[in-house]
């Protein structure tokens, strides 16, 4: 139902500014642009999900084959002390476990193309123990707040984007990402949970969360050592380094259990090219709406708006030139991207703008392509309180960016 409304809104914002611009302004090519926009996202949500095909029947395979190697099972009871706290709704030693902890990983580790496909496995599970098909359960709403949350503590993409844009020191952004990634996923966290009615003030939960504080600080420290070449060559070497491991480990554990690993693989893999296709249409129509919304000039309005009202008020407005970015993420991954690099280009790689463009790129995950692809894909139509949780962690790593940044760079 929220989504419904978003979807809706979008278009009609898009329509009422277009308006707008055509009839006070004069503004010919703002409907032939906003139309062209729908044809364009129509097809770039379907070339996503086509080359989302072969990933998904990539990972999907592995994944198989960790289920039938009792890898996945085993990590599943490895974190259900913490996790049945988190996902009360999970049964104890479920599979879903081990897959959401792979997804999350993936994440961590900057691999889109592999937490994508692990994502929407766990996302398959959930559903099998989802009482109610068609609402989102509260494991599958802290799940997907998680992955929106865009915990990332090797962004390795941002620091090539930087490279090529010729930063200075390209890494500089390398720990403001991190702490702001970070209290994006704790606020998301915290907010869910209050939804929810989970108790975060337990032993458990109070020991793993000042674990992951302390090797947060841990990994700040230990890349600090490092000059920029060497930071950018150890996290892109540990990222793949980390995937090949499980890649071989999972096939090790097949073989041990003495599971026809080939056979596993392509029964998985089979599923990779049905959740593609499944995915296509909740993807058009997010995107579509989107693209409109951008076309018709109304981002550009409410950025503007928001520059002078933070003016009016006395505050700096320098943060506001790298704010198309941080709205432009919880929309769109790619355009968000797009936003990222024109700051670069317009403000400099190494200017306040530029940097702060990158981290907010880093901080968070596009929420409403997420909420698509992962209700989408087991047919989720009520999303309860996923979207609220979901846009409230964005909001906090976008306030924490700007902080973090005037700490760093300002």
């Amino acid at each position: 139902m929220v989504l419904n409304y978003i979807w809706i809104g979008f278009i009609l914002i898009a329509f009422i500014v277009a308006a707008i611009r055509l009839v006070f302004f004069g503004d010919t090519e703002v409907f032939p642009a906003m139309m062209t926009s729908t044809f364009d996202s129509s097809k770039t949500a379907f070339e996503i999900s086509l080359g989302l095909t072969g990933v998904l029947s990539l990972w999907l395979g592995i994944m198989k084959i960790g289920e039938q190697g009792g890898v996945v099972n085993a990590l599943a009871r490895l974190l259900s002390p913490v996790f049945t706290k988190l996902f009360p709704d999970i049964p104890k030693g479920h599979p879903a476990t081990g897959s959401i902890f792979m997804n999350i990983a993936a994440n961590m580790l900057g691999l889109d193309n592999a937490a994508t496909p692990l994502g929407l496995k766990a996302m398959e599970q959930l559903q099998e123990i989802n009482p109610k098909k068609e609402t989102a359960s509260n494991s599958m709403i802290m799940f997907l707040v998680l992955n929106t949350s865009g915990l990332t503590l090797v962004p390795v993409s941002i620091l090539v984007y930087r490279a090529q844009m010729g930063a200075a020191q390209p890494t500089d952004i390398f720990v403001p990402i991190l702490l702001a990634t970070f209290f994006s996923t704790l606020a998301g966290i915290i907010v869910t949970s209050l939804y929810q009615k989970i108790n975060l003030l337990n032993r458990t939960l109070l020991l793993t969360l000042g674990g992951m504080c302390a090797i947060v600080a841990a990994i700040i420290w230990g890349f600090r050592q490092l000059d920029s070449e060497s930071m950018n060559v150890v996290s892109t070497l540990v990222a793949n380094i980390l995937l090949m491991v499980i890649i071989v480990g999972f096939i090790l554990a097949g073989m041990r259990k003495k599971v026809n690993v080939y056979d596993a693989f392509v029964e998985g893999a089979k599923d990779g090219f049905t959740t593609a296709v499944r995915i296509i249409p909740y993807l058009v129509a997010i995107l579509v709406a989107i693209g409109i919304f951008r076309a018709s000039g109304a981002m550009d309005w409410l950025i503007q708006g928001i520059g002078q009202g933070i003016e009016a008020l006395g505050f700096d407005s320098q943060f506001v030139g790298a704010l198309p970015t941080a709205l432009m993420k919880p929309l769109s991954g790619s355009g968000a991207r797009g936003m990222m690099v024109d700051a670069m280009q317009t403000y400099g790689a190494d200017s306040f703008v530029g940097r702060l463009s990158c981290v907010f790129q880093g901080s968070t995950d596009t929420t409403f392509y997420i909420l698509a692809v992962y209700f989408g894909s087991v047919g989720i139509r009520h999303t309860r309180h996923a979207v609220t949780c979901g846009l409230l962690a964005d909001l906090a790593g976008i306030l924490a960016a700007i902080f973090i940044c005037y700490l760093f760079f300002g």
